[in-house]
């Protein structure tokens, strides 16, 4: 008789608290971006140049430019350089 292994069960997800969810909703300025070092851009200048010709994930709001939790996760996986030996 062959014994089969039981599937493991994820772990339940626990819920954001309330501080997660409200910096999933908040949207910083260039100018917040580069003063806290939120993504590898030295001057609000350059930042904004790039998001102008659509090269760095972003929001266009109101014709004001502004950067999610989601856009700067994506902008630094897209730069983000992979290890050549594994």
């Amino acid at each position: 008789m062959t014994r089969t292994a039981t599937p493991l069960r994820p772990a339940p997800a626990r819920p954001k608290t309330r501080a997660e969810v409200e910096a999933e909703l908040y949207r910083w300025t260039p100018e917040e971006v580069i003063e806290q070092r939120l993504l590898p851009y030295r001057s609000v200048a350059v930042l904004r140049r790039k998001c102008s010709r659509r090269e760095i994930h972003h929001h266009n709001d109101g014709g004001r430019i502004s950067f999610t939790a989601d856009d700067i996760r994506r902008e630094n996986e897209r730069t983000a350089v992979a290890p050549i030996a594994a």
